[in-house]
């Protein structure tokens, strides 16, 4: 049981690092080289393409265990200190929002509706067309 939690508390330090180093990216103090670096750090981590995709058995998820730690250390080791403060500080801040679960259920239903909608057109274009 303990394994499981610090792996999750693990993972929840990583997403809030994503995050920081996003915001330290986006901050002008920032030296050059390393805002570019942590631009590509976070948008690797944010993306929904990997370098190796996940259908590949262990390598697939090996990149994701890899590189995206390594990178955050690597900008985060980079970042002056009060830089990285004050990106943690606006990565806790918005990872602590609460989430609304009416705007999610509403949300959903409207992609529902939208599809429904979608359907209900293409079913009507196939018919007509078949006359």
């Amino acid at each position: 049981m303990k394994t499981t939690v610090k792996i999750r508390q693990w993972a929840q330090q990583l997403k809030q690092d994503v995050v920081a180093v996003y915001f330290a990216a986006r901050n002008p103090e920032t030296p050059l080289l390393v805002r570019c670096f942590a631009i590509i750090i976070a948008a690797y981590a944010l993306s929904p393409i990997d370098l190796i995709p996940d259908f590949i058995p262990v390598l697939g998820y090996l990149d994701d265990l890899l590189i995206v730690p390594l990178g955050l250390f690597l900008v985060i080791r980079l970042l002056p200190k009060d830089i990285l403060n004050d990106a943690r500080e606006k990565s806790r801040a918005v990872l602590s929002r609460p989430q609304s679960r009416a705007a999610a259920i509403v949300i959903i239903g409207i992609w529902i509706l939208c599809l429904s909608l979608l359907l209900l057109w293409f079913r009507n274009s196939t018919l007509t067309n078949m006359d």
